[in-house]
């Protein structure tokens, strides 16, 4: 049977069939032309595990969601005294990028990986790689092996994200995904904030190699919770060769993708800061990045349901909104939890723990935001209204986060940061909820790793927009300052200014810096905005019902049609 959407065998096996399969496919190709593992006849309901075990199998996997996210940014506080071990303050910026371009580059792959490989055992596999990354970070003996850690930590990352969501769709029932949905949201808010908090005492009262070793412990026991408690059936491959196999993970789409998003995201790491925009080397990685991503482009369309990404989940109008929600969000979100603890270090004169505890508002409203709206949604059945409130709310929040100046109290940076954080939660995981409800199985894998790609890569480009925006911003304020050269400001770091510049200056270059910041948090509010076009695009699908569809064999529109094809829920 499919791995990914497993039937009720006579064993009874945990099964997750929207409709009633009447043929068998010896891996050959579905009534939509879709190769699929083999699927069995049979007949019945979906059925899953036991509530206490489906709990016990997602708190494992929020640990390891827990970890990937603690992993992006813990590193940020620890830079600092690993520079001074290593003395590579030039390596600063491969810190972060490795692991985000290992990350983004091979994401889309993981969702060929899961619709056709054993899910239990990619994501434990998953988890293996960023443990290994891990230990190679903590006993790094050098720069260089520490940089080759955090890219091994990335690979890992990808199958963390991508496999906990399709674990959760195989095996919470349709009706109850948005709370466990909501639940993943949570945790990733948390660990934001959480992540420069440990960094700091890590850093401060240990090592700062513990910033990495914390992952091996608690990732060896989402590991055993994993390997003794999550039953779910591999995928028949019938007689498939070792080639075969190999050809359903589209190697010439893998073979362009990943250098692409390569060039492009080493493009946004160096352009401004280690050459400007205008030297050959961004242009050439430019021009790279648009060459590859067209002959990836055109290459998918022409292997069609073969293709890394087969065209027709593009036409599928909520997953196509999904995608732009999510990138539109994920970019005002990335934007607002950087520069943030920026504003708070550099105009509130606190060190990188006190900042992280400042961003609590934020966060802890994002939490109650993303659970309570996973519970309404399986309440009342629609996710539409909470993703257009989440909007609103962000672009409200992001409008006013947006007038801070240097002299703004508490409440009022406490207020601004609990209206954008809620809104936040409101709609930060109903993408997800979206693809799996109007998606069928078999595109579930695929579906979600887009999803997170465009996270994670759109996040990326609009944190190189806004640091574009912040330093431009801040050299034509500090030009008009006699005395202050911009370049020394820019350089010194955040914390750093009151060192730098001369008391009497310092109101000035405070309130420039501030005006700086402020251009960024313009940037999120525009792409907040942007965010509800693709809601009102998004279809009105009742969870509920679908669910209730699901349950008794039919498609999402009660229609007994057994033989509906893949993708064809909305």
């Amino acid at each position: 049977m499919s791995g990914l959407s497993p039937i009720q065998d006579s064993s009874g096996a945990v099964c997750e069939k929207e409709t009633v399969v009447e043929e068998v496919l010896s891996g050959s190709t579905s009534s939509s032309g879709i190769d699929v593992p083999q699927q069995i006849e049979t007949v019945g309901s979906p059925t899953y595990p036991p509530l206490a075990k489906t709990i016990l199998v997602a708190l494992a996997l929020y640990i390891a969601v827990f970890l990937v996210s603690l992993d992006r940014l813990i590193v940020a506080t620890a830079t600092p005294k690993i520079t001074d071990h290593f003395h590579s303050i030039a390596d600063i910026g491969w810190y972060g990028s490795s692991y985000m371009l290992a990350a983004s580059a091979s994401q889309l792959t993981y969702g060929r990986i899961y619709t056709f490989y054993p899910i239990k055992w990619v994501f434990l596999l998953s988890i293996f790689i960023f443990e290994v990354g891990s230990a190679i970070c903590g006993a790094a003996p050098s720069s260089f092996i520490l940089i080759l850690g955090r890219a091994i930590a990335g690979l890992g990352t990808a199958g963390i994200y991508s496999g906990a969501v399709i674990i959760i769709a195989l095996t919470v029932p349709l009706r109850l995904r948005p709370v466990f949905q909501g639940a993943v949201g949570a945790i990733i808010g948390i660990s934001s904030v959480l992540g420069p908090i440990l960094g700091g005492v890590f850093t401060t009262e240990v090592s700062w190699r513990w910033c990495f070793y914390i992952n091996l412990p608690l990732g060896g026991l989402a590991v055993i919770a994993i390997f003794f408690l999550l039953d779910v059936p591999p995928p028949e491959k019938g007689d498939w060769s070792l080639r075969e196999k190999f050809n359903q993970l589209d190697p010439i789409g893998n073979l362009l993708m990943a250098p692409a998003v390569t060039c492009l995201l080493l493009a946004l790491q160096w352009g401004g800061t280690t050459y400007n925009w205008s030297n050959w080397r961004i242009i050439f990685l430019f021009v790279m990045f648009g060459t590859l991503f067209s002959i990836f482009a055109f290459a998918e369309y022409r292997l069609g349901e073969k293709a890394m990404v087969p065209p027709r989940i593009f036409k599928q109008r909520s997953v196509l909104a999904g995608i732009v929600f999510t990138m539109c969000t994920s970019a005002s979100t990335m934007v607002m939890l950087y520069y943030l603890p920026i504003w708070f270090q550099a105009i509130k004169n606190v060190d990188a723990e006190k900042s992280g505890i400042m961003n609590l508002p934020l966060v802890l409203a994002m939490v109650v935001g993303s659970i309570g709206s996973g519970s309404l949604v399986s309440l009342l059945g629609y996710y539409n209204p909470f993703m257009f409130a989440g909007v609103i709310f962000m672009s409200i929040g992001a409008g006013l986060l947006s007038t801070f100046q240097p002299d703004t109290d508490h409440p009022k940076w406490i207020g601004y940061q609990v209206i954008f954080g809620f809104g936040l939660g409101l709609g930060v995981q109903q993408a997800n909820v979206a693809v799996q409800t109007c998606l069928d199985p078999v595109d579930i894998p695929v579906g979600a790793s887009l999803l997170m790609f465009s996270q994670q890569l759109n996040g990326a480009v609009f944190l190189a927009v806004a640091q574009n925006l912040f330093t431009n911003f801040l050299t034509a304020n500090l030009d008009d300052i006699e005395g202050i050269y911009a370049t020394w400001v820019i350089a010194s770091g955040a914390t750093t200014i009151r060192k730098l510049v001369p008391p009497a200056k310092l109101p000035v270059v405070l309130k420039a810096y501030s005006d700086a910041i402020m251009k960024t948090f313009v940037l999120a509010l525009a792409m907040s905005c942007l965010a509800l076009f693709p809601t009102l695009a998004m279809e009105w699908k009742n969870v509920k019902r679908v669910a209730k569809g699901i349950e008794n064999g039919d498609d999402a529109s009660g229609s007994s049609d057994s033989k509906r094809q893949p993708s064809e829920t909305c």
